[in-house]
């Protein structure tokens, strides 16, 4: 499981460290960002929310927004920079195994998706020619796709859509940028964190409760990173 690093980036000539997924102004030599942190935006715990739904096999903004395109909001293209394969009781669905994956959308804010049930078992065929080619999920481009399913056993049958997966290389100084911004950021999402997930594999995710020296406070069965 990735940890927390120290983000190793250059220094400009006032001896000051610059990240390198920052940008930085010629005329004062210092790192500046046109969001929070960085180029990228993300309130801290509360990444935008893109969702796949499995019963129409679209995938949207905040429930609302169908993704647009050639495929009609049936794929979603993305590159990782966190992640975490766990099961929980989360969303008032009860215990299922999810996959959340965290990654910068078009307009550079720091975004996240859950996949759950088949779509995991799914993310793992992927995970294993990447492991034997020395490459994680952070240095691909991951296009998720919506398969529909059929199930007979059931009148009327039933209609269903899973998440299959594809990659491709990503761009390796793209690549360095977004390691070294998720290395040094606190990525999670606040609705989906409790202290009872069991982890398979993470990456860059950061969790308060393995983090004893954050307060957590607890109102209404929420945990809430104070």
């Amino acid at each position: 499981m990735n940890t927390q690093k120290n983000n190793t980036g250059a220094t400009n000539q006032n001896g000051l460290e610059v990240k390198l997924y920052q940008n930085v102004s010629k005329a004062t030599d210092e790192a500046v960002s046109n969001s929070t942190i960085g180029p990228f935006k993300y309130l801290e715990g509360h990444p935008r929310q893109y969702r796949f739904d499995a019963k129409e096999g679209i995938f949207n903004i905040n429930g609302t927004e169908k993704l647009g395109g050639s495929t009609n909001g049936q794929t979603l293209t993305f590159q990782p920079i966190a992640w975490r394969i766990f099961t929980d009781n989360i969303l008032n669905m009860g215990t299922k195994n999810w996959a959340e994956f965290f990654f910068i959308d078009e307009k550079n804010c720091v975004s996240a998706i859950l996949f759950h049930g088949y779509s995991v078992d799914n993310i793992f065929r992927l995970i294993e020619p990447l492991f034997y080619d020395d490459l994680t999920l952070a240095d691909v481009v991951v296009t998720a796709t919506a398969e529909r399913k059929e199930n007979t056993k059931i009148q009327p049958k039933g209609v269903y859509y899973v998440a299959n997966f594809s990659y491709k290389l990503a761009d390796p100084e793209q690549t360095k940028k977004l390691k070294a911004f998720g290395q040094s950021t606190k990525i999670f999402r606040q609705e989906t964190l409790t202290d009872i997930a069991t982890i398979k594999t993470a990456y860059n995710y950061y969790n308060p409760f393995n983090n004893p020296g954050e307060e957590l406070l607890t109102g209404n069965g929420i945990h809430v990173l104070n």
